[in-house]
């Protein structure tokens, strides 16, 4: 495995880190642990730039997204959100750029041709329980927790609100948006936020490993699978069931929909051409 700044060659930052895992997996590590991997805007930028190199690395089949310290992520950075309260527009300026740049990066996840899994070792609140619900798959350690905690300082957790309510019940959503009150790891399990509770300690593997699995499915697959069911999900009914049944008949042209129904039958292995 190797580490470095996830751009050494323009950027040598170090809050944030790229690994590099055999298998075609990516691993980008937060590391602000003193300021529990809060989502400066250097932060934002660095995650979105990375994602973008990765979109375009055919060697990158699958992402995990971790972070160093005790806290996963506390959400936007607020010394940094209100350091421009005395401007002459108290701060519009900067609060509107830091909340789309925000809102860019967590639709590059979604958006990314690649699966991404988020490897939770303790808090992610707010934008960091966006974060982790904008993640396509989630692991947790038993002792993380998860709150959009907003409302307890007078400011809505809005745009966590967007991922949060796209990956769990409404009233789960909305009670945690209303209290502020955190979620233990296995609720969060048990209402669709994350996929899977492990020993504290083992998430990261965990995540490695169910990175490394999905990355020896076919590449090109993935990416057609990932793309049509975040479009088919916000369709209606009848919508929906033609624009998959069209990507199923495109898909069935691909190399490798050829190649793994072939292998199925013969009882072989499948080699798949990522095309």
């Amino acid at each position: 495995m190797t580490v470095l700044p996830a751009f050494a060659a323009t950027q040598p930052s170090p809050i944030l880190l790229r690994e590099t895992v055999d298998g075609g997996v990516a691993v980008l590590t937060l590391n602000r642990p003193a300021a529990r991997n809060s989502l400066s805007l250097e932060m934002i930028d660095d995650l979105h730039a990375a994602l973008d190199l990765i979109a375009r690395d055919d060697g990158v089949r699958v992402v995990v997204i971790a972070a160093n310290g005790p806290a996963y992520c506390a959400g936007h950075d607020l010394k940094e959100l209100t350091a421009h309260r005395n401007d002459a527009d108290r701060g519009r300026a900067s609060f509107t750029r830091i909340m789309t740049a925000c809102s860019a990066m967590m639709q590059a996840i979604v958006k990314l041709p690649k699966p991404v899994i988020a490897a939770v070792q303790g808090v992610a609140t707010a934008a960091g329980c966006q974060l982790v619900a904008s993640c396509d798959l989630a692991i947790a350690s038993e002792q993380a927790t998860f709150a959009t905690p907003g409302v307890d300082i007078g400011l809505f957790c809005s745009t966590p609100m967007v991922a949060l309510s796209r990956n769990v019940p409404r009233k789960n959503a909305m009670h945690m948006l209303l209290t502020g009150e955190p979620v233990g790891a296995e609720e969060a399990r048990q209402i669709g936020l994350i996929n899977r509770v492990v020993p504290h300690g083992t998430e990261r593997a965990a995540a490695v490993a169910l990175a490394e699995q999905i990355a020896g499915k076919s590449a090109h697959t993935i990416k057609i699978g990932k793309e049509a069911f975040y479009r088919q999900a916000e369709l209606n009914l009848a919508d929906a069931y033609h624009y998959a049944s069209q990507v199923m008949a495109e898909n069935m042209m691909a190399a490798d929909a050829e190649e793994g129904i072939c292998a199925f039958l013969e009882k072989r292995q499948p080699e798949w051409k990522d095309r």
